[in-house]
């Protein structure tokens, strides 16, 4: 018997899911996030599906710690290199503004301040053709100055070292000499080998500000597992959806930076495959904040390069949107207004019904006032919540408001579930996408709850709640494949494109695609390499990728022209025109190498008999209903609101008019009456 377990670690909750690999059966659980040491939150949750350590064949997990280091400011101290007249490329950064009509914009605060930029001599031209040799005492210069003033992180951003890392190889052999392993030094074309100085180098500086932090965490899981005798890889999540190992992702931290919302977005794309649905909008709801990711013709929406916290970063990267709204999030009066979030209450001291001292309404409170929450079964009976606590601190908000209690509870959560509708929006509507058409897949330990509201805002008319909806982020992690993403730059004009030289370039990043998964203990069988081009008509500046079929695509006859018309097709898609005619060239090749594991099945869960279910008073658009709380294990076929439905990691909320339906494969699908 053997198990393959993933987790996920939020901000109040540790969710953690365990599959056996010979029975199939799927079990979740969640243990308290503890802040202060996350690795002791990590075993807690293990302790609780896992009575045997060494029967875990498989561990993969997603972590916020980058993430957090950079939203709290509480990252590496980076020293910058730069080649010399270029030093001020990072804080000049563009001139575009995000918000053209708030005059009070400011630009995101670098990571490194001007004081601590330091530059030295060498020059390589466009095409990678050295002009002036390295100075290699100034790198050591840098070096001393490292060690005198107590720099955590190196980031080495050289002039065109995308045409050619020659000087900044040679200035990262020469810092690790001098620096040893206590300090990290980031190198700009490791991290990103693309175009553009300030983006590249803000993904080095990225990649330094987060990465020691990262490195100390992985390196405490990996040690905390040998301690305990545990033999078993940790793989960790990447932003882009797929998985790598540790020692990977000590490498390349920059890669984990949106490591846990990244699980519920591939558990979308399961989902969505065995529920037979092309398109999702997936959103995860948790203590502290909720986050929209997309699922598109079966696939994650992924781009090439995001802005994260305001700072442009060069990587493969789901397309996430996240607003500070959650269970957690605190509602307070502002010029005799209610406003809820983006503040929350944490896993410490938590709402005021969890009983460890809170004191401030939340989300959650609002629920337990209104009767959507069974106090005597919450998470599964881990736990007790204070009902009267909730009362006493929805109560002295409503005073201050002058409203009813119940009436307030619900306008917390209206403007809650207002807040998230926008955030859905904003990845839809706002960029052409109709939510109406999606499905809208639910999760995290508080998204079953407000699904069915979020959607009627919207239009949507299905809601998905998947089983175990808070660790289902972590289940998604289980059905992702471990994945490489390479680049290397490729600037031609379609007149001079040579077709077999790009597939000699895209047979060799494939080489290093198969060999990077192998390193990943990827079996030889279960290895495949997917190709893209990034397009452009002549004189555009942004680019749009196009899949290409295979390696060899580019040297078979009328290539040139297919993939014009198939760029012209994505331009039309992307911005409502094209111009056919227009001559095209093409910028850079992507190669991904994808590497699967046999997938661990949804499987039908066992309906455990009926159970006569209780009744209690809920409340639903200012009038009480008397409501059944059944528990998920007792459902079978149809179910028709309102009703409460109970498990261990959430609780589905199906308000009157709604009806739900349990399918083969254990999902809860509610159709919304609009």
């Amino acid at each position: 018997m053997s198990y393959r377990v993933a987790m996920d670690i939020g901000g109040t909750f540790t969710d953690v899911v365990r599959y056996d690999e010979t029975t199939g059966s799927v079990v979740a659980s969640k243990a308290s996030t503890t802040p202060h040491d996350l690795a002791e939150g990590v075993f807690a949750a293990l302790s609780r599906v896992v009575d045997d350590p060494s029967r875990i064949s498989y561990f993969v997990h997603g972590t916020t710690q980058g993430l957090n280091a950079l939203l709290e400011r509480k990252g590496a101290r980076v020293l910058l290199l730069a080649s010399t007249g270029a030093g001020d490329v990072y804080r000049i950064a563009r001139g575009n503004r995000d918000r053209m009509f708030d005059l009070r914009y400011r630009k995101p605060a670098p990571l490194v301040p001007a004081e601590d930029v330091a530059e030295v001599d060498g020059r390589l031209d466009w095409r990678g053709e050295e002009l002036v040799p390295l100075d290699e005492e100034g790198v050591r210069r840098a070096a001393r100055r490292v060690r005198e003033e107590g720099f955590d992180a190196v980031a080495v951003c050289l002039l065109f070292s995308y045409a050619d890392p020659r000087h900044e190889v040679r200035a990262g052999e020469i810092l690790r000499a001098e620096l040893g392993e206590d300090v990290l030094v980031v190198l700009s074309h490791e991290v990103a080998r693309e175009w553009r100085e300030y983006e590249r180098t803000s993904s080095a500086v990225l990649e330094a500000y987060t990465g020691p932090v990262v490195r100390r965490y992985l390196a405490e899981i990996e040690r905390r597992f040998a301690e305990r005798g545990l033999g078993v890889p940790v793989h960790v999540m990447q932003s882009s959806g797929g998985l790598v190992n540790a020692a990977y992702a000590m490498r390349r931290p920059l890669q984990t930076l949106l490591s846990g919302p990244v699980g519920g977005t591939m558990g979308g794309v399961a989902a969505a495959r065995l529920l037979g649905r092309r398109n999702a909008i997936c959103v995860d709801m948790g203590g502290t904040s909720f986050d929209v990711s997309l699922v598109v013709d079966g696939r994650p929406d992924v781009s090439a390069e995001a802005r994260i916290e305001g700072h442009p970063v060069l990587m493969p990267i789901v397309n996430l949107h996240t607003i500070g709204a959650g269970g957690g999030s605190i509602a307070y009066a502002e010029a005799g207004a209610l406003r809820v979030g983006p503040e929350s209450a944490g896993a410490v001291p938590g709402p005021a019904c969890y009983g460890r001292g809170g004191t401030r309404p939340t989300v959650t409170d609002a629920n337990v006032v209104l009767g959507r929450v069974d106090p005597e079964w919450f998470a599964g009976g881990l736990m007790d919540l204070d009902v009267e606590a909730a009362g006493a601190a929805v109560a002295t908000l409503a005073e201050k408001l002058a409203l009813d209690p119940l009436d307030l509870a619900e306008g917390i959560c209206a403007v809650a579930n207002a807040k998230m509708a926008q955030a859905i929006r904003t990845l839809t509507v706002e960029h052409g996408v109709e939510p109406r058409e999606f499905s809208l897949v639910a999760f995290g330990g508080a998204g079953a709850m407000h699904a069915v509201f979020i959607a009627r805002e919207l239009g949507i008319s299905e809601v998905v709640i998947p089983r175990f909806p808070g660790a289902f982020s972590a289940w998604g992690m289980l059905e992702a494949e471990v994945r490489r993403d390479l680049t290397h730059p490729y600037f031609r004009p379609q007149d001079v494109l040579d077709g077999a030289d790009l597939a000699g370039r895209l047979a060799a990043l494939e080489a290093e695609a198969l060999e990077a998964l192998a390193e990943q203990g990827v079996p030889a069988e279960r290895r495949r390499v997917e190709h893209a081009v990034d397009m452009r008509y002549e004189g555009q500046d942004y680019t749009l990728t196009i899949p290409l079929r295979d390696a060899g695509e580019p040297a078979a006859p009328g290539f040139l022209t297919e993939i014009a018309a198939r760029f012209a097709e994505a331009h039309t898609s992307r911005y409502g025109h094209a111009t056919p005619e227009a001559p095209v060239e093409f910028v850079m090749v992507r190669s991904t190498g994808l590497g699967s594991f046999p997938r661990a099945a949804a499987g039908a869960p066992d309906v455990t008999g009926e159970a006569a279910p209780a009744v209690r008073d809920v409340v639903f658009d200012g009038a009480v209903h008397r409501t059944p709380v059944l528990r998920r294990a007792h459902l079978d076929g149809e179910l028709t609101g309102p009703a409460i439905v109970v498990e261990e990691t959430a609780t589905t909320v199906v308000p009157p008019g709604c009806l739900a339906t349990v399918d083969d494969n254990g999902f809860l699908i509610v159709k919304v009456d609009q």
